[in-house]
């Protein structure tokens, strides 16, 4: 089966980049506006470059690549000219020459291969050094919740979102509205995130802004797209150079098939087959913390993670302090008749001392040994 990776340019010159395993349809269906979103308000589109690949999983990631270069390097694809392309992207340090779709690799109709005259946005005309900067830092990803039921459940979303660096809360048609006095006390402290959440319409009006789509569901009948565990699914955003949006759905339902055609690929969470029950912000945590343990700090649109304070060991005692204790134990066992039949003596005594020399024992471990052995060689008191 043979996959493509696409791009179209709008009636307003920007460019939208997709992935299909059906070429000629896909272009039917955003030159008549049946693909909701991004093409749907600037026809007509027209087909300037594609790419074939013999898996999804390639199409997506050509996908990818392709939506974080500039303008001018989009159009340096269409025309085929390879050297521009290895030159931009030296200049701007996103990607190494080997990552990037060959030319001769692509196809393009003669109208297409024309040079553009579009305006070379600002930021394509930074020093190599300041282009660079800009580009490496990837946006946190969007939490989309659509149609929630509950305020307490929005505001756990919004507290398991603070506990890992992440604050950009959108929220689709909830049910009983917004702001809704429930989700305070239920975030715990993660006002900042409540404060700040926008309310949209419809999931194609909250995704909008968002150059890869991430729907958190079963796969769906009906619905191909590539499925991603949250692991995959967080290296994937990191390397996006657009915001990414992770949707989640309804509390009972989930996502619809609708909400999910929009998405660009499926993140599922493996868990027990037996008890498949996950809450909504246990799947946020999940894919939360996935996305931390991926981001530095600051420096890459996040905030420093950090682990609770660590307690100090005591150090390890001198050997020569186990070798005391484990006389101390020696005599004390051969005195309570311990080492019978004596024949076995010497190799109880090794087994004995290699037990004992596993584990690190500190100074004040060795004292309190030394007190427990000695209180077993008393004579019990009277009561």
């Amino acid at each position: 089966m043979t996959f493509w990776t696409y791009m179209l340019r709008c009636r307003d010159g920007s460019y939208y980049i997709g992935h299909t395993d059906h070429l000629e349809y896909r272009f039917g269906e955003h030159q008549a506006g049946e693909v909701s979103g991004y093409t749907a308000t600037r026809r007509p589109v027209e087909l300037v470059w594609s790419a074939e690949f013999s898996t999804r999983v390639e199409a997506l990631e050509a996908e990818r690549r392709v939506k974080g270069w500039s303008r001018a390097k989009k159009e340096a694809l269409i025309r085929g000219d390879g050297p521009a392309i290895r030159r931009l992207a030296s200049r701007a340090n996103i990607l190494r020459d080997e990552e990037e779709p060959s030319p001769s690799s692509v196809s393009a109709s003669p109208q297409d291969k024309r040079t553009q005259t579009n305006p070379v946005r600002p930021e394509e005309r930074l020093s190599p050094g300041e282009g660079a900067s800009r580009r490496t830092a990837t946006p946190p990803p969007v939490i989309i919740l659509v149609r929630p039921q509950l305020g307490e459940n929005i505001g756990k979303a919004a507290r398991a979102m603070l506990n890992f660096g992440l604050t950009e809360l959108r929220l689709v048609a909830p049910r009983d509205g917004w702001p809704n006095p429930d989700a305070g006390p239920a975030a715990a402290g993660a006002d900042v995130v409540l404060a700040e959440a926008r309310v949209f319409d419809s999931l194609a009006d909250a995704v909008a802004d968002c150059t890869t789509i991430y729907a958190t569901t079963v796969r769906k009948r009906g619905v191909m797209k590539p499925v991603l565990t949250p692991e995959a699914a967080a290296r994937a955003v990191h390397a996006e150079a657009g915001r990414s949006a992770y949707v989640f759905g309804a509390e009972r339902s989930g996502l619809e098939t609708d909400d999910v055609a929009l998405a660009h690929a499926i993140v599922t969470v493996p868990i027990n087959p037996a008890f498949a029950s996950l809450n909504l912000a246990q799947a946020v945590i999940l894919l939360a913390y996935e996305w931390s343990k991926h981001t530095p700090g600051e420096a890459e649109g996040g905030v420093a993670l950090a682990s609770p304070p660590t307690v100090a060991l005591d150090p390890v005692a001198p050997h020569g302090e186990l070798e005391e204790l484990i006389q101390h134990l020696v005599r004390d066992l051969d005195a309570s008749g311990y080492f019978n039949p004596p024949e076995r003596t010497e190799a109880t005594l090794r087994t004995l001392r290699t037990a004992l020399t596993k584990t690190g024992w500190s100074h004040n471990d060795i004292r309190m040994m030394h007190g427990v052995i000695t209180s077993l060689g008393r004579t019990p008191r009277a009561r």
